[in-house]
Formats: C-alpha cells, structure tokens, sequence
C-alpha cells in the first residue's frame, strides 16, 4: 500500500507531462475547429511530422536542439501551406467532405512515412545535458527529459496565452473565434487569422513532435494515437476553447497516466468512458457555448 501510495506523485507527473504534449497538439486544432467548424484530421499528421523531422536531423548532425528549432519552422510551413492549399478550398462544401479530404490527407502522410522509415521504432536520444534523473524528494527520482517537456510546455503555454491576450493578433484569433462573420464586417482580415492560426498551431504541434521523440520514440502510429486522444480534449473541452482544451488535455493526461498504472487493460477505454460521462452532464463540452 505505501508503495502505491509512493507512486501516485510520480503518476500525477506522467499525467502532466502526457497531458501538455496533448494539448500542444490540441490547441492549434480546436482553433481551426472554433474558426472554420472544419474537423482538420490532418493536423496530427503534422505532429507526426515533427517527430519524424527530429529523428532525421538528429541522424545528420546529432544536435536535437538543432532539431527543436528547425522542425517546428518546418511544420508551421507545412500548417500553412495546408491551409492555403487545402482547407480554404474545402471550407464550405459539407462537414462530411471536409472531414473525407482531411482524413485522406492524414492517410497519404501516415503511408509516406511509413514507406520512407518504415513501421519500427526509431529511437532518438535525449540530449545529454538531459541524461539521467533528478532527486525530487527522498526516495524519489524523475527523469530530467521528463522535468524538460513539462517546463518547455508550461512556457509555450505562457506565451500561448500572452499571444491571445496582449498581443493585435491574438484579439483578431478571439474575435474570428467567437464570429467570424462580424470580426470580417469590422475590417478583420479573417483569412490572414486563419493562415496565421494554421502556421502557430502546426508550429506548437511540430514542437510536441519533437519532444515526443527521445519520450516515446517515433514511429509510424503515432498519428494514430494522437489523433484519438486530440479528439478526447476537443470534445471535453469545448469547440475552440483553448482554456477548456488545456483543462481537458490535463484531464486526460491523468486519467492515462493512472488508467495504464491500475488498470492497464482498459486505461483507453477510460478516456471514452470519461468523454461520454461529460457528454451526458454538458453536452457542449465544459468550456463549449452553445450555437
């Protein structure tokens, strides 16, 4: 029992640490969701991406802070180069089509990758200024790559908010997130906002792939993955509610990081199982407004 009771800080940890590398991802997608009501499944592609990139850049040049600025630059390129390209052209012609169109996309990168790499695990190493463990308190020691991904989080997620709260472009993204149609009839250039939105949010997602990669390792499925759990937040939270999806993707972190502790076989369906029970109680999600 103490031994149990000795995990659940630890536990509490993991869940964090899952949970920011989720919402990560999360945010920029419920943006886009909040701003166009388009269900983007090619976004977590993108994530995917940043790992991949990372794994490379590492395999060149051994660096991964190399890696941690070059790939998330190259992700937001690729965020807005699927926003011009695709979802603007899409917008409009039916929830359904958008959501075919998207999800082919997702498709087409998953099986390049895997051709490219292949379907194993592909390890990458945590820089050595990382290695090893820290004592936190008696007893008790955490990965420092761990501690890492929690702090580079928490000050994205800072200057995240900051970005929407004190900042021209960030009232504009609230604004085209709130009504689209009247921040447009008040001289908002609604198309720059959406670009802009695709670029930082493929930008944060490149930064969780890069992350990930000496966490988890990369390999093929990680889209997969993500993807379900990115769903989970969005719809717990609310439809572009970035507050409810940093609230949710916390939740969800925990509800993994303790369901794969105790009770392992069914730590998925938990995640599920919670979605449903918030479903029930509030329909529109925590942070969700009604239409």
């Amino acid at each position: 029992m103490d031994s149990q009771l000795n995990m659940i800080p630890v536990l509490l940890l993991h869940g964090f640490v899952y949970g920011m590398l989720i919402f990560l991802v999360a945010s920029g997608l419920t943006l886009v969701l909040g701003m166009m009501d388009i269900i983007n499944f090619a976004h977590a592609s993108i994530y995917m991406i940043g790992a991949f990139l990372c794994y490379q850049v590492t395999q060149w040049t051994s660096n991964f802070w190399l890696a941690l600025l070059v790939a998330p630059v190259v992700c937001a390129f690729l965020g807005i180069l699927l926003e011009r390209g695709l979802l603007r052209k899409i917008h409009g012609s039916g929830q359904l089509n958008e959501l075919l169109v998207t999800f082919g996309i997702a498709m087409v990168i998953t099986e390049v990758v895997s051709w490219i790499y292949g379907s194993s695990p592909l390890p990458v190493a945590a820089p050595v200024q990382l290695a090893g463990s820290c004592q936190l308190w008696s007893g008790t020691k955490y990965p420092l790559y761990r501690l890492f991904i929690l702090v580079l989080s928490g000050v994205v997620l800072a200057f995240m908010f900051y970005l929407l709260r004190k900042t021209r472009l960030g009232i504009s993204i609230r604004a085209c997130v709130e009504d689209g149609t009247m921040a447009n009839a008040l001289g908002t250039n609604v198309s720059f906002v959406l670009m802009a939105v695709m670029g930082i949010g493929a930008w944060l997602a490149g930064i969780a792939g890069v992350i990930v990669a000496p966490y988890l390792s990369v390999y093929s499925g990680m889209y997969n993955d993500m993807i379900m759990d990115c769903f989970a937040v969005i719809a717990v939270g609310g439809l572009g509610s970035l507050g409810g999806a940093l609230i949710a993707a916390l939740l969800v972190g925990q509800i993994q990081s303790f369901g794969v502790a105790f009770m392992p076989s069914i730590s998925i369906a938990i995640v599920y199982l919670f979605m449903v029970i918030v479903f029930t109680a509030k329909p529109t999600g925590l942070f969700g407004k009604k239409e």
